[in-house]
């Protein structure tokens, strides 16, 4: 069985005021998300399942998904504020969504088979996905075997300005030990530095890995994820901003000898538009990638 790749996209229409989740950046207009869906495609990915907004889903079907859906099966579903477990209760003035894990539990009834989990706006790289589809077609039928995409930091650098990375410590054999959010990280002269809890400057090593939200699971994760929900709901859900997160229920389930989870090197180049400015050096990039033969002019 192929494995699928899981697109959050739930964030796109609202945080950027419009519809830049479709911005076009290739010469046709191909959005960021065109290239993540081209290389699950050549990795051999089997099947997308976008999680976006209800509201949204006139618009995605006719910009996005149309693109797609004669290539490859492609299915939808919804994350809302409301889609909580039965019983549990969160407090009303709430208006933030729940986070990257809640957005995950969305896929719940469309996913069987080992999955990947991405952003919808950010461009990961050919290689990354073949890394995750070869390690994700090797742990078909087992259960809490999971992956990251470690990214080395000196590739996920803005030029633009500072940026907040998870910084993740692996044990001798690559198995994930920590990830620890770190902001605040720049190229300052040729060192790659970020600001400690005391506002000193720490330097990482170029190749240190890092998580960009790029992650591999088995289809037991939906049920950890469901029971860490309502823990989550029970302690936090009256609070107005608190999310719940990915890394953090991975960590749980390491500390708690649940799962392991294996991090990936690649030496793909992340990049995305954290900044305005970041958007005609993307254009770039992208160009010059096509100019390399990675690829094609028109992707789809």
């Amino acid at each position: 069985m192929k494995p699928t790749l899981f697109v959050l996209a739930a964030g796109m229409g609202s945080r950027y005021g419009g519809l830049k989740q479709i911005d076009g950046l290739g010469p046709n207009g191909e959005t960021i998300m065109d290239y993540s869906v081209f290389d699950a495609l050549r990795a051999g990915f089997g099947k997308i399942v976008f999680v976006i907004r209800k509201d949204f889903e006139d618009d995605f079907r006719r910009v996005v998904l149309k693109k797609y859906q004669d290539k490859v099966p492609c299915e939808v579903c919804f994350q809302s504020l409301d889609k909580v477990p039965e019983g549990y209760t969160y407090n009303p003035e709430r208006t933030k969504p729940w986070g990257t894990n809640h957005a995950v539990l969305m896929g719940k009834e469309c996913i069987n088979e080992p999955f990947a989990v991405i952003n919808a706006d950010d461009f990961y790289g050919k290689e990354s996905f073949q890394v995750l589809a070869d390690y994700l077609k090797s742990i078909e039928g087992t259960e809490g075997k999971y992956c990251m995409i470690g990214y080395r930091v000196a590739n996920t650098l803005s030029e633009n300005g500072t940026v907040s990375r998870g910084v993740c410590s692996t044990d001798t054999q690559g198995y994930l030990t920590d990830v620890v959010e770190r902001t605040s990280i720049e190229e300052v002269g040729g060192h790659i530095l970020f600001k400690d809890e005391e506002g000193k400057d720490v330097e990482l090593a170029p190749n240190t890995p890092v998580s960009m939200n790029m992650w591999g699971f088995t289809p037991e994760y939906f049920r950890h994820t469901e029971e860490a929900f309502k823990a989550f709901l029970s302690q936090y859900g009256q609070e107005m901003k608190k999310e719940f997160y990915i890394p953090t229920l991975v960590n749980d389930l390491i500390v708690a000898g649940k799962a392991t989870c294996r991090v990936l090197d690649t030496p793909s180049k992340w990049f995305g538009v954290t900044y305005a400015e970041d958007r005609p050096q993307v254009v770039m990039k992208l160009n010059a990638l096509i100019k390399q033969g990675v690829y094609p002019e028109k992707l789809f």
